[in-house]
């Protein structure tokens, strides 16, 4: 690959992180494009600067939740704010800190949120399911660069739910910078798997005894295991010195016990976020 045009993406690499509207589990977008570029930008860029701060606005249309063919418009703000390599507040990851952070590698920890999933959303297929009330999660995640030369970036990150499910959630994802980034323009694709723990996937997908009178679904037991696969793609236009345009999409395919439960309508879904940011 021609480092002169990777060099241009570590100089844009940060314009990708942390702009999607509103961060979510289940989220509609990989997990990995909430970071998208940043630790390219480590990888790049040896001097960072003492602070970067991005805020906007951004909606995202997406399902109102897993498997359901009903779609929904979610604005929300955007916001990004990192100082030095050390710590940040993102709309995307959360509240966190980097506990070790290299050219190559990352490690860190973050306070983020699940959304939870209202039965009112969608009234037809969530009735007599009860809520998943909005709850904290605390996450840790990890970062790999291959190389300039061939600068596949690896992620993969784990959240423990301190309500909602109060079970475990996480992703392992991959992202390449694609060829005709521009010193105005960058964009990065790769895939994702996402995976839960038994009590995560029942409360999501399975139907017990009780939500089986209430919404007369069959009682149907979720498993541990893979929750889906996909494949997403994230771009952003630095349209003046301060303004950028930010646009992300994904498509998801249900796997397993999710994609076998009778809330499921659908089992591939897409999801698109669109964001305008002021870079200060």
């Amino acid at each position: 690959m021609d480092l002169k045009p990777v060099s241009l993406l570590g100089l844009l690499a940060g314009l990708l992180a942390g702009h999607a509207a509103e961060a979510q589990t289940p989220s509609p977008l990989a997990e990995w494009q909430y970071s998208s570029g940043i630790q390219l930008q480590r990888l790049f860029e040896p001097s960072i600067p003492n602070w970067e701060v991005e805020l906007g606005l951004g909606s995202q249309f997406a399902p109102v939740s897993d498997g359901l063919q009903r779609y929904q418009v979610q604005p929300g703000p955007a916001l990004d704010i990192r100082y030095k390599d050390d710590a940040f507040i993102s709309t995307g990851e959360g509240i966190g800190v980097n506990l070790l952070s290299f050219s190559h590698f990352r490690v860190g920890a973050a306070v983020s949120y699940d959304l939870g999933r209202p039965m009112h959303n969608d009234g037809k297929a969530l009735n007599g399911l009860g809520n998943i009330n909005p709850a904290p999660e605390a996450k840790i995640f990890a970062s790999y660069a291959l190389a300039k030369g061939f600068p596949l970036t690896l992620r993969v990150d784990i959240r423990r739910q301190l309500g909602a499910t109060n079970g475990w959630v996480g992703d392992v994802g991959a992202y390449m910078p694609l060829p005709g980034s521009s010193e105005s323009f960058a964009w990065f694709a790769g895939p994702s798997l996402t995976f839960g723990d038994q009590r995560y996937m029942q409360r999501y997908f399975g139907v017990s005894q009780e939500q089986s009178l209430a919404s007369g679904y069959r009682q149907y037991k979720s498993h541990a295991g893979f929750k889906s696969i996909g494949f997403g793609v994230s771009a952003a236009w630095l349209i003046t010195p301060h303004w950028i345009v930010d646009m992300s999409g994904t498509v998801n395919r249900l796997l397993g016990s999710a994609a076998e439960s009778p809330i499921t309508e659908v089992r591939t879904q897409a999801v698109v976020s669109f964001s305008v940011l002021y870079k200060f």
